[in-house]
């Protein structure tokens, strides 16, 4: 990605993370970032194509940390840790990201669905592994849909202890807080 492009991307998802989508105009973006509406045109054919970019690309991210961590894992109790570190990284690194996927999650508009459809194949990488655990015997045969949303939705929590601790919380610990509980849950009896 350029300079010019990723200047958009960032200012966008800032601003969009901040203010929300439909508050956040072209005007504004190009303004902050000190170009002209042909040049971000050039980029991107629209504020929503900006939006589906950075949220797209944001839980693709996610998703290849998290595969390329579970795969360096032995078992499931640590495909789990690091599945849970990768994200409360994510939410200390891109917290402008999340907050941008938290806000437009809801909703029936198109960008919307685009963002649940994005947040879901994030989801679907986490059942994978949970479902390839319980093939394998490593855990008892539970909900595996659930317990992958359960595991997505640590990066929600972790947003809200950021904003509790002013914006400080230590990763290594909450994961590891964060792992055991979900582990407990499933663990084989």
């Amino acid at each position: 990605m350029n300079r010019t492009k990723r200047k958009i991307f960032e200012t966008s998802m800032d601003l969009f993370a901040k203010k929300g989508y439909d508050a956040t105009s072209i005007e504004e973006i190009t303004s902050v970032v000190g170009i002209a509406k042909g040049t971000l045109y050039y980029h991107f054919s629209s504020k929503g194509e900006i939006l589906d970019f950075l949220i797209v690309e944001g839980l693709k991210l996610l998703e290849h940390s998290i595969e390329i961590k579970a795969r360096k894992a032995d078992n499931i109790k640590e495909k789990i840790e690091a599945i849970i570190l990768v994200e409360l990284k994510v939410v200390d690194k891109y917290e402008n990201l999340i907050n941008l996927i938290i806000k437009e999650i809801c909703g029936n508009e198109e960008r919307n669905k685009k963002c649940r459809e994005s947040v879901y194949s994030c989801v679907d990488v986490i059942e994978k592994i949970i479902v390839d655990s319980v093939e394998k015997g490593e855990i008892a045969n539970c909900d595996t849909r659930a317990i992958a949303f359960e595991i997505f939705g640590i990066i929600c929590s972790g947003i809200l202890l950021r904003y509790e601790n002013n914006g400080n919380i230590d990763i290594n610990k909450m994961a590891l807080q964060y792992s055991r509980a979900i582990y407990k849950i499933i663990e084989k009896n």
